[in-house]
């Protein structure tokens, strides 16, 4: 797979009343065509701050501080906004949580998807309405004759969902960006949309990036992970690597928060304390004081990525040779056992 997108130390800020808010730090990583990336954390960290500078559509308080965003091998960090606009077309669409903020209430379906196909392509308006019911049926819309004329409000949330996904393939982009798409909708639903995106992949050759709270979302639909906290990515891998054989401990710990591991009471478990507010962030490591494994070092010294395989890399003293050794907590070595065993 040839690499559409590649991120190297990218720092964001935003001016706020209480002084500098750094809500991106020196984040790098990379995106190839035909993949799906899930970047996952707890809210505030800085995922949806990171897919927005991507695409240059941070607010006006906001700025990169530092870094490089390369398309197809090509800095586009000074890109000015017109040429950013041609770019978001073909390059990169966005899909967000809730359908109706990418949706006119009043305004048939079929006549905003022509009308998004119209923006991206020099075609007729038949040609457009053609593409348009295309697409309907790509993301599996029935009576697709009957509901192209009829409003969004006549429409479940999982079908808005599935309008604005054909919607965000209707500029024929590389990259989608999902800000937690299935977040409003419920377990059934979800996992249909899941299914959904995994077949658009497959069909089209997009490459997605699938922002997420929530670990056991994406382990059907992630080919990667990177898990990120108070705007770093503190391990990226596999999604294999990051289920089966998790490093860091913020990872252990979004782990372990899966329903999947409540006890005989049903009580979930829960990571102490709360993420920063990425303002006078604390010197070394800003999950040390979260962590239970945390060490001296942890709160004077910031840790490096330290490489675990070619494809996996942690921030963590942990991984340190001078460390002592930390097996993950029971749970996260089981759920590892268990999925390798249904997987056989």
């Amino acid at each position: 797979m040839s690499e559409l997108l590649n991120i190297e130390h990218l720092s964001v800020s935003f001016a706020a009343e209480e002084g500098k808010m750094e809500a991106v730090r020196d984040v790098s990583f990379s995106l190839k065509s035909g993949e799906v990336l899930a970047i996952v954390g707890e809210s505030g960290c800085g995922k949806s701050v990171l897919c927005k500078s991507i695409m240059k559509l941070l607010s006006k308080n906001g700025w990169i501080e530092k870094g490089s965003i390369a398309v197809n091998g090509e800095d586009i960090t000074a890109y000015p906004e017109k040429k950013m606009q041609k770019l978001r077309g073909s390059m990169f669409s966005m899909v967000f949580q809730d359908p109706m903020s990418s949706l006119n209430p009043t305004i048939p379906i079929g006549k905003q998807m022509v009308e998004a196909i119209k923006k991206h392509h020099k075609i007729s308006t038949d040609e457009a309405k053609k593409r348009a019911k295309e697409l309907m049926c790509m993301v599996e819309i029935d009576d697709v004759e009957e509901r192209f004329h009829l409003q969004p409000h006549f429409f479940s949330g999982g079908m808005r969902q599935r309008c604005v996904l054909a919607m965000a393939l209707a500029s024929e982009p590389k990259v989608i960006f999902a800000d937690e798409p299935t977040t409003a909708l419920d377990v059934t639903v979800q996992a249909k949309i899941l299914k959904l995106i995994r077949e658009l992949k497959e069909k089209t050759g997009v490459s997605f990036v699938f922002i997420s709270h929530d670990l056991g979302v994406v382990a059907g639909v992630a080919d990667r992970v990177a898990i990120m906290y108070a705007g770093k990515i503190v391990e990226i891998g596999t999604a294999e690597e990051i289920f089966y054989t998790p490093r860091h401990p913020y990872t252990w710990g979004l782990l372990s928060a899966l329903p999947a591991f409540a006890d005989k009471s049903q009580t979930l478990q829960s990571i102490p304390g709360t993420p920063p507010t990425m303002i006078d962030l604390p010197k070394g490591d800003a999950f040390a004081v979260r962590n239970k494994y945390a060490m001296k070092i942890d709160y004077e010294e910031m840790p490096p990525m330290f490489q675990i395989s070619p494809t996996h890399y942690a921030a963590t003293w942990l991984l340190d040779s001078r460390a002592p050794i930390v097996q993950p907590p029971r749970e996260v070595l089981r759920y590892a056992s268990e999925i390798g065993e249904e997987e056989c």
